[in-house]
């Protein structure tokens, strides 16, 4: 009818139906992993928003047992003419003011946790998820950014950032078509995903660039993740690629532009130096980095162990002890 051999026709219908089968399946396995890691990453949440909860309960339990037992003290005083009884009373108020002081400002953490939480879950919804790989997007990522800057600052915590490049992701578009290179984008996503915490946030920052955001993490164990993740993308049958990436923990009076600024220049240092390399910043100079961690790839059981800088809780305990003390002026 349209004058096309029924060979050649059958033979476009054929391709066509490939290419749109492979495209469905990728969808779906994308959609799959996708719900597979918002469903971790809700879990984590859920978790950590029942610490709080329960940390909050029981210093509130404890604190009125203590309100209850002073005020016993005051009935049974009330009719006492008894000086030096009144003396012990005052004391005791006295010594009542720490603690409940302390109560304010864990029940102000509390709040500021919860926002902190609140701000990740906000993260699902599909303006702050990146459509093609299902990890935040930029919109997330200054989101978030800002959020650990805002608890740094006030409870001195601590974090470090990790940016991440495919190398030659150009080449594989160029000969290979941007299908695949989709692909690659997905599984190398996958990858970054799986060796991550569940605290952590990772982010597709832009083209083949990621940035994996850890909180609670000094710049040596950032390191030792850094250059694990490294090798699990450099032994991987999945994708045939490598990464370059380049490390930096905020430092006092930094913003979002200079920590970015830093971990980019620690990034451009593992390009020069030939690529599937990983670099830091220490905020004196860069480094490579080698003999952090033995050979291996993620994940470790004691991932966690070697990656947090201090028990979390006992680091914001401490500082917002501080607080109450400089606030109730005792």
């Amino acid at each position: 009818m349209f004058g096309i051999p029924v060979p050649l026709a059958l033979a476009v219908v054929a391709v066509l139906g490939y290419l749109f089968g492979r495209r469905q399946r990728q969808e779906t396995n994308g959609l799959r992993s996708q719900s597979r890691r918002e469903m971790k990453r809700a879990k984590a949440v859920i978790r950590d928003m029942e610490d709080i909860a329960k940390s909050v309960r029981t210093s509130l339990a404890s604190h009125h047992a203590s309100i209850l037992n002073f005020k016993d003290r005051v009935e049974t005083l009330s009719g006492s003419g008894d000086d030096q009884a009144w003396k012990q009373l005052c004391d005791e108020a006295e010594r009542m003011l720490k603690p409940t002081m302390r109560l304010a400002s864990q029940i102000s953490n509390a709040y500021d946790e919860i926002r902190q939480q609140t701000n990740r879950l906000m993260t699902f919804t599909e303006v702050r998820v990146d459509p093609l790989t299902g990890l935040a997007n930029r919109r997330a990522f200054d989101e978030s950014l800002q959020a650990m800057f805002a608890m740094m600052s006030r409870y001195r915590t601590h974090f470090t950032l990790g940016l991440f490049d495919i190398d030659h992701f150009k080449k594989i578009n160029d000969e290979w078509g941007h299908l695949e290179g989709d692909d690659v984008l997905q599984k190398v996503a996958r990858l970054i995903d799986f060796c991550a915490r569940e605290t952590d946030v990772v982010v597709r920052y832009g083209g083949e660039e990621f940035v994996v955001l850890m909180p609670h993490t000094d710049i040596n164990g950032a390191s030792i993740f850094a250059d694990r993740l490294r090798r699990t993308i450099e032994q991987s049958e999945e994708v045939p690629v490598t990464i370059s990436g380049g490390v930096a923990a905020a430092m006092d009076g930094d913003n979002p532009r200079t920590i970015l600024a830093r971990a980019d220049s620690a990034l451009y240092s593992a390009k020069a130096s030939g690529r599937n390399a990983v670099f830091r910043h220490d905020g004196t100079g860069i480094e490579g980095i080698t003999g952090f961690d033995k050979p291996g790839s993620c994940p470790r059981p004691e991932m966690e162990d070697i990656r947090t800088d201090g028990p979390e809780s006992e680091k914001v305990a401490a500082a917002v002890e501080q607080e109450a003390v400089e606030e109730a002026g005792v």
